[in-house]
């Protein structure tokens, strides 16, 4: 697997903390089930409830379609390849709410 920098360094950077941060996050809820490494569906729905409550609207159905749709293999499980399409979500939604843009607008093509 290439990874383009080291966890070894001295001062981390903020984009190298915030990706760490997100691995972590990742791994607390995916080890709730310690047989794999795999986020279930009651595992998301818990790790958004508590960790994504500005972003995204925090909704069962929302939650169980971004969980549908990231799920690639339809699995019933998130791997964290898979979790970086729900991180990459998180963050257009941040990025929508700091410009103060309609967070439901429809993408213009």
């Amino acid at each position: 697997m290439f990874c383009c920098f080291s966890f070894f360094s001295k001062m981390k950077t903020d984009l190298e903390l915030a990706l760490e941060c997100a691995i972590n996050i990742y791994h607390q809820y995916a080890i709730k089930n310690p047989r794999d490494d795999y986020l279930s569906k009651s595992e998301f729905t818990q790790l958004m409830k508590e960790t994504a409550k500005t972003f995204l609207t925090n909704t069962v159905p929302v939650r169980a379609e971004l969980f549908k749709e990231t799920d690639l293999n339809k699995d019933k499980e998130l791997s964290f390849e898979e979790f970086t399409i729900v991180l990459s979500k998180v963050a257009d939604d941040a990025h929508r709410i700091i410009h103060g843009e309609n967070r439901c607008k429809p993408e213009s093509n």
